[in-house]
C-alpha cells in the first residue's frame, strides 16, 4: 500500500472531488474565506472611519465615493459593514468555541460514564431546550447587561445543549467498541480514554455542527442587537444597522437596510452550506 493512501494527498484529492461535485459547497467555502479575510483585515481595508459622521452627506444613495451609500449620520455604510463583519464573526466564533469545548467534554463524559450523572445532565439539557432559545438569550443578556462578553456567554449557553447531546450520543455508541476496551486493558484511565481516544474520534462529525452553529450564532447576535439587547450604537454591527435603517424604508432609503441585511443573510447561508459540504468531506463512506 502506498504511503499516501491515507495521507494528506488522498485527503486533498477527496476534498477537491467533493468541491467539484458540489459547486454550492465550493461557493460557500469561498464566501466563508472572504468573510474571514474581511473580518481580520477590516481595520486596514475600510475606506472611511466607520463611526465618523458627516451630516452634510447624510442619506446619500450608493455612488462612486460611497459604494453602499451613507446612513442618517453621514457614515459610510460599506466601512460599517466591514467592521461589523469583524465583530459579528468574533462573537460567533467565541460563543461557538466555548459551547463546543464545554459541550464536547460534558457530553463525552456523560456518554462514557452513564448512570446518575448522565441522567442529571440530560434533565438539565431538556430544561434548557424547553425554552425558546432566542428568548432565553434575551433573558440572559437583559439580566447580565448588553455587553459583548455577555452576548458571547448567552449565545454559548443556548448552543451548549446541541454539543452535549451530540457528543453523548456519539460516545455512547463507541464506549464499548473493541479499541476502547483495548485502551482500558492497556492501563489507560477513564479520563485518558475519553480525552485521547473517544473525543478525537467524534471531532470530525462535530465539525459539521460547528459550521451550522456559526451561522446561527451570527443570526442570534444580530437579532439581539436588532431589538436593542445586543451591541450598542455607534459600534458597527449588522443587527444595529438593520434596525436603524428600518426607520427609513418607507422614505425610499432602501440601501440602509439592504446591504447590512444582505451581508447577514449571505454569511448565515455560507456557513450553513459549508456545513453540508463538511458532512460530505468528513463522511468516510464518501471516500473512494
Amino acid at each position: 500500500m502506498s504511503a499516501t493512501a491515507y495521507g494528506t494527498p488522498s485527503t486533498l484529492r477527496h476534498v477537491g472531488w467533493v468541491l467539484r461535485g458540489n459547486p454550492l459547497t465550493a461557493l460557500a467555502a469561498a464566501g466563508a474565506a472572504l468573510l474571514l479575510f474581511v473580518g481580520v483585515a477590516a481595520p486596514w481595508l475600510v475606506p472611511y472611519d466607520p463611526i465618523a459622521s458627516d451630516v452634510a452627506i447624510a442619506l446619500q444613495p450608493p455612488s462612486a465615493a460611497h459604494w453602499f451609500g451613507t446612513d442618517q449620520l453621514g457614515r459610510d455604510i460599506l466601512s460599517r459593514i466591514m467592521m461589523a463583519t469583524r465583530l459579528d464573526l468574533a462573537i460567533a466564533a467565541s460563543a461557538v468555541g466555548i459551547s463546543f469545548l464545554a459541550g464536547a467534554v460534558i457530553g463525552a463524559v456523560c456518554g462514557y460514564r452513564g448512570g446518575r450523572l448522565d441522567r442529571t445532565v440530560g434533565r438539565v439539557v431538556d430544561v434548557l431546550m424547553a425554552f425558546p432559545l432566542f428568548v432565553l438569550a434575551m433573558a440572559m443578556v437583559a439580566a447580565l447587561g448588553n455587553r459583548v462578553e455577555n452576548i458571547v456567554i448567552a449565545t454559548a449557553v443556548i448552543n451548549l445543549p446541541f454539543y452535549i447531546r451530540f457528543a453523548r450520543a456519539e460516545v455512547n455508541v463507541r464506549r464499548n467498541a473493541g479499541w476502547v476496551e483495548a485502551a482500558r486493558a492497556a492501563g489507560d484511565s477513564h479520563l485518558s480514554v475519553v480525552l485521547r481516544f473517544l473525543l478525537p474520534n467524534i471531532l470530525p462529525a462535530m465539525a459539521v455542527q460547528i459550521s451550522l452553529n456559526l451561522g446561527w450564532a451570527i443570526l442570534n447576535a444580530a437579532g439581539l442587537s436588532f431589538i436593542g439587547l445586543g451591541v450598542t450604537a455607534p459600534t458597527p454591527e449588522w443587527g444595529i444597522m438593520v434596525a436603524e435603517g428600518a426607520r427609513f424604508i418607507t422614505s425610499g432609503k432602501w440601501w440602509l437596510v439592504a446591504f447590512p441585511g444582505l451581508a447577514l443573510m449571505l454569511s448565515v447561508l455560507c456557513f450553513n452550506l459549508l456545513g453540508d459540504g463538511l458532512r460530505d468531506i468528513l463522511d468516510p463512506r464518501m471516500r473512494t
